[in-house]
């Protein structure tokens, strides 16, 4: 609400198509301070644009960017999260794509995984396009699974548990199974994959659904019988090296950080898709590239956009900053299919879904982060927290 008011007290998109050459970006973390020396290929391409990014550290950006949208002084690109597209496209800060797709085929939504479309679209309108991708899957230790009778990771919710049980048994200071109480998105995988499915049309959250109670009792289960450890603990590369924590879920930046820090692994370790229940759904994670309502230049954003979605600049990229690439047919290619931990992605990223695509989701939540914590640490009742939780959800959508 606070948004649309400050994006009411614009003068609306200033911008006209074109108005210098330069195409500004502001793009976040580490892909944007290596975006500037990236995008040469697209000066060469394009002689009468230059690109000017600004790189922003994520833990300033959203700020920077409520900011941008109360001045009308912004970008032409702007790299967003996924989680973030439904609130800054709920106050018309992004420009509509719809009668641009034509002319740039890159866009088209069939090029992308179903995960990722519902995260470029707003209503009826089109508000971004995928530029990369990440999920989440299984690192697990091969060696220490095979000492449990596992030659395999585990497939199903019970394997899992299994494993992870026996896994915990080898003696104190060991667990199964790590699992990050601060990442918001691992409970909703659990829900997902036990059919759990929101109703945001109808406003309808279904928090207090069989599905998600039952999936949330399994999630905590870990916790309540020692199997994952309550607190953070020990860096999860050094505990997966020593092997007191041998499973756990990540997205794709995991790979060369263990290989970098825990070399004598190699041949010990591997990825997997993750175990299902009724799915085995993860996570739809990664940036959209979205034009600013205000922008000055559209018409050069348009074409940076589109270079940085074709095939061969995403392969490009990938080399560059070990980011998935957000199109199809990128899976196609020979390093994606030969490479074992890229394969595992790939194949992971056919089943996956975005964090629900309400403007209230970072608050949903944190509230159900709270509620797990007075479960797994206060002793709180389930069904009793379930349900306050479910309360406070539905009126944050309401509001």
């Amino acid at each position: 609400m606070v948004l649309s008011l400050m994006l009411a007290g614009c003068s609306g998109n200033s911008s006209s198509e074109g108005d210098d050459g330069t195409v500004t970006v502001w793009a976040m973390g580490e892909e944007g301070k290596m975006l500037q020396d990236f995008s040469k290929k697209f000066e060469e391409e394009h002689s009468d644009l230059t690109v000017d990014v600004q790189a922003i550290p994520w833990d300033t950006a959203h700020d920077k960017l409520l900011t941008a949208v109360a001045s009308g002084d912004g970008p032409d690109v702007v790299q967003l999260g996924t989680t973030w597209v439904p609130e800054f496209a709920e106050a018309g800060a992004l420009l509509d794509l719809s009668e641009y797709m034509e002319d740039h085929p890159n866009f088209a939504k069939e090029n992308y995984f179903d995960g990722s479309v519902s995260t470029m679209e707003h209503g009826d309108e089109v508000v971004g396009i995928p530029w990369y991708v990440d999920t989440r899957v299984l690192y697990y230790r091969k060696d220490l699974l095979k000492e449990a009778g596992y030659e395999e990771a585990p497939k199903t919710w019970d394997e899992l548990k299994d494993a992870a049980s026996k896994l915990a048994d080898r003696g104190e200071g060991s667990y199964g199974l790590d699992i990050d109480r601060n990442d918001q998105i691992t409970p909703f995988i659990f829900a997902w994959q036990n059919g759990y499915e929101a109703d945001l049309e109808e406003g309808e959250l279904n928090f207090d659904t069989p599905e998600f109670k039952e999936a949330i009792k399994y999630y905590t289960s870990y916790f309540d019988e020692g199997i994952s450890q309550t607190q953070q603990g020990k860096d999860i590369v050094e505990a997966f090296k020593e092997g007191s924590k041998p499973m756990f879920f990540s997205g794709p930046w995991m790979i060369n950080i263990i290989n970098d820090q825990a070399p004598d692994l190699e041949g010990k370790w591997a990825t997997a898709v993750m175990p299902s229940k009724e799915t085995n759904t993860s996570s739809m994670g990664g940036s959209n590239l979205s034009v600013f309502e205000s922008a000055d230049n559209v018409e050069g954003a348009l074409k940076y956009i589109s270079f940085m979605t074709e095939v061969d600049t995403q392969m490009d990229w990938l080399e560059e900053s070990n980011t998935l690439p957000s199109r199809t047919e990128a899976w196609e290619d020979s390093r994606m299919q030969e490479d074992p931990m890229y394969a595992t992605f790939g194949k992971q990223l056919e089943n996956t879904k975005p964090g629900l695509q309400t403007e209230q989701f970072e608050r949903i939540a944190q509230e159900l982060l709270g509620s797990i914590e007075r479960i797994t640490e206060g002793g709180a009742d389930v069904d009793t927290e379930l349900e306050k939780f479910n309360q406070e959800a539905q009126s944050l959508i309401e509001e």
